[in-house]
């Protein structure tokens, strides 16, 4: 990913939480690439030593193997380090409904560590992932940042939670906090596989085995799928920002289009079909809907435009050619 156009500077030194994680590994590759000084901090429950592997012989690369459950290692891996992308989480509504306790004790207890050790440690800035599941059943669309519902799910709560938590870390104790609520993030180095894995990954794999896929529902549910080099923007952008009022807040970060699941479906079959035509006739199953699901969902990017400059450059159409292109290179 090009970020030249961002004025990343070259010499931070920054601590991705979660580095080994799909998202958090894609910004240690490209934070590395030009030129910081990365510190990933990672348990593996969910990471994969696979997507950092390539980043160990780079000088500016540093692993902490460590859990945000033990504040000694949060104080650990924010020593010396001018900003955090704190990505580490345990994902997925199933997950949360299932689990309930350890979402909570890793989303919440673990958040409070981090923001604790980047206080003491006296960091720049504290970017964090938030969630579109903060808007829970609120009918509003577009999703806009001032207006939420309940929560739909534990990780929906968990994820408010740290709304909260990093706005009174801002105001009590003057530590810079943004938060980026993810609209179903997509792209390279997104497991397929396991109970829990994400929607694009688990359809793109089913179809490549010539599998049927099993839609959860009608299909017409929709989402505003965004693609990751968005994602890798906005965090840029949450460091690199000198506006005073782009701070302390949290924003959408998304494409600003939505698109159903039967739509998906069709993308998905016809750029997989360029390296197999036989997927193009692959029937679709659908089943049950899923407990704690949000219908729809589609964000307001106006406020990142505003305040942080985002112009995000991949749309549905051309995020899924270059994760299709990926997968099929990668995991075929």
């Amino acid at each position: 990913m090009d970020i030249s156009n961002l004025k990343l500077n070259p010499h931070f030194n920054i601590l991705v939480t979660g580095g080994a994680g799909f998202i958090g590994s894609n910004l240690c590759e490209v934070l590395i690439a030009n030129g910081n000084r990365v510190t990933c901090l990672d348990n593996f429950a969910t990471g994969k030593r696979e997507n950092i592997a390539h980043l160990h012989a780079d000088p500016n690369f540093k692993l902490i193997e460590g859990d945000i459950r033990n504040l000694e290692d949060c104080h650990k891996a924010c020593d010396g380090i001018d900003y955090v992308l704190h990505q580490a989480a345990l994902g997925s509504v199933p997950r949360s409904i299932n689990d309930p306790i350890t979402s909570n004790a890793v989303n919440v207890s673990g958040f409070l560590n981090m923001l604790v050790a980047a206080r003491d440690a006296k960091v720049k800035r504290f970017t964090y992932a938030a969630s579109s599941s903060t808007y829970g059943d609120s009918k509003n669309m577009p999703k806009v940042e001032g207006i939420i519902g309940k929560p739909l799910s534990p990780y929906a709560i968990t994820k408010y939670v740290n709304e909260l938590y990093a706005d009174i870390f801002s105001k009590t104790y003057g530590l810079e906090t943004i938060g980026l609520r993810y609209f179903n993030v997509f792209g390279r180095k997104q497991d397929p596989n396991g109970a829990y894995a994400a929607v694009i990954p688990k359809f793109v794999m089913q179809l490549m085995r010539h599998e049927s896929p099993t839609i959860n529902g009608d299909g017409t549910y929709s989402r505003d799928f965004t693609y990751i080099d968005n994602v890798i923007e906005m965090n840029i952008r949450s460091m690199t920002t000198t506006h005073k009022e782009a701070v302390n807040t949290v924003y959408n970060v998304a494409y600003g289009e939505r698109t159903d699941l039967n739509e998906l479906i069709s993308l998905l079959k016809k750029f997989l079909s360029i390296f197999d035509a036989k997927i193009e006739d692959i029937p679709v199953l659908f089943g049950p809907g899923r407990q704690g699901d949000v219908p729809h969902s589609l964000a307001s990017i106006e406020k990142a435009k505003l305040l942080m400059g985002y112009n995000p450059q991949f749309d549905i159409k051309k995020g899924l050619k270059e994760a299709v292109s990926w997968y099929w290179s990668n995991l075929k």
